[in-house]
């Protein structure tokens, strides 16, 4: 008797597809961990010519070719940039640090509480206000608001003070579009109405029903607010006194009155990064989940 077999690109393929054989599908081709090799090499560099910079001499950072292995001066010349008179660094990094943590936990509380409204509370003229949220998005109101702001702030006699960074920045639009989509997408409307059948309040359903699903959404909102808020320049350079500064705005200051001390230049900026990396390594895993929630999903 005689037994017709499949042609073998077919094994090949059931082979493939196989619950054993379900690894290989994803295996990475060579040229793949090649082109991923390249891209971590290319990302990594600037952090990497940084440190070097930061850790050498000025005569150092101008040679060419110029080199490509740290010094030995990265605590001298942090020294330099904690002790300059024109930079008042340390007032910046708290200042940055209070800034960027209250309108993180402002934008991300309020932001949270909004979306769960928008997407599962049914009110009159629910859906003309998200309408106007999202054309607060289109509109850039940083540069057209800039001067009737700069002039509520004098008013408010704010100019100065770290008030005048915080306040406007409580609340945007994009937060409460991002936190309505995933809500939307992370609470199923039958349980909240399960919840409401066994008599939760509405503070009772946000917190203990929308919270915890909803999290990782949170965490993604928070770094990249926290990361925006820590690296804005341009407001902060004009409602803060020189003497009483953001991280930023010190950095701005560490240039030479008659050229350009890229060493202290490179030593502050790698000295304000580092809190970015810790709220990622804080936050990392809360956000490859959410990524991950998102791409199971869809």
């Amino acid at each position: 008797m005689t037994t017709l077999s499949a042609p073998a690109g077919t094994r090949r393929r059931r082979r493939a597809t196989a619950p054993g054989g379900a690894a290989g599908i994803w295996s990475a081709t060579p040229l793949t961990k090649f082109i991923l090799a390249v891209t971590i090499v290319i990302s990594a560099f600037p952090l990497y010519w940084m440190i070097v910079i930061a850790s050498r001499s000025n005569s150092d950072a101008t040679d060419i070719p110029p080199p490509f292995l740290p010094g030995g001066n990265l605590g001298e010349n942090i020294q330099r940039v904690l002790s300059n008179p024109d930079a008042h660094y340390m007032t910046g990094l708290i200042n940055s640090m209070i800034i960027s943590v209250a309108v993180t936990a402002s934008v991300v509380v309020i932001s949270t509480f909004a979306g769960f409204a928008f997407a599962r509370l049914k009110f009159k003229g629910g859906k003309i206000l998200l309408l106007l949220v999202l054309l607060t998005m289109m509109v850039p109101l940083q540069q057209m608001g800039i001067v009737p702001l700069y002039r509520l702030m004098v008013n408010l006699e704010w100019v100065g003070s770290i008030k005048a960074v915080i306040m406007p920045y409580l609340l945007n639009g994009f937060g409460v579009f991002l936190m309505t989509q995933y809500t939307d997408q992370a609470v199923p409307n039958e349980l909240v109405e399960a919840a409401r059948v066994d008599g939760a309040s509405t503070v009772r359903i946000w917190f203990n029903v929308v919270l915890p699903a909803v999290r990782p959404g949170m965490a993604v909102l928070g770094i990249n607010t926290f990361m925006l808020t820590w690296n804005d320049f341009m407001w902060p350079l004009l409602v803060l006194t020189p003497d009483n500064p953001t991280v930023q705005v010190a950095i701005n200051s560490l240039n030479a009155k008659y050229g350009t001390d890229y060493v202290l230049i490179f030593s502050g900026t790698l000295m304000s990064i580092l809190p970015l990396i810790v709220v990622f390594i804080a936050f990392g895993r809360q956000i490859i989940g959410g990524l991950m929630e998102g791409a199971v999903k869809a």
